[in-house]
């Protein structure tokens, strides 16, 4: 019973080891996440004043190198808020997986200690009953030698 409580002990070690890294690694992923939505954020505020502006310029007149260049970066900001798109869903996608495998190693460590709690309830009864299977055997002894009984010496 001793030995396999040690390998269930060395398990727990190492599920909540793997737990702590899977911990460390989802709020790596969550930052990550919040960082690329800050900046996706960012650039569709700029987008929304750039173009205020130029809708506004435009009104007064504009060359058409200056409508030009304004589409021209107009598509490159559109490409960028494209391509925070697919990060934030890729970074979502990982934190995702992350919680997943997270409460999996939580429900891994939870079992784990259950076994153990079990493990140490049957040691415990298992004791209990050697110890009352002694103390009948004692009383025995002392009814049957016609002596009270005394309490006998408990080794484990």
């Amino acid at each position: 019973p001793n030995g396999s409580n040690t390998a269930l002990l060395t398990l727990l070690d190492q599920v909540i080891a793997e737990r702590d890294e899977a911990t460390a690694q989802l709020y790596l992923l969550i930052e990550q996440t919040r960082r690329i939505q800050g900046q996706r954020e960012q650039l569709l505020a700029y987008r929304e004043e750039y173009h205020a502006r130029w809708t506004a310029q435009f009104r007064r007149s504009a060359a058409i190198e200056v409508v030009h260049s304004y589409q021209s970066f107009v598509d490159r900001l559109n490409h960028a808020i494209t391509q925070l798109d697919g990060q934030l869903a890729h970074a979502e996608t990982m934190a995702d997986a992350a919680r997943e495998r997270l409460v999996a190693l939580e429900t891994r460590a939870a079992s784990v200690r259950k076994l153990l709690e079990r493990r140490a309830a049957e040691l415990d009864l298992a004791l209990a009953r050697r110890e009352q299977k002694r103390t009948d055997e004692a009383a025995t002894l002392a009814l049957f030698h016609g002596r009270p009984a005394m309490a006998v010496p408990i080794t484990p």
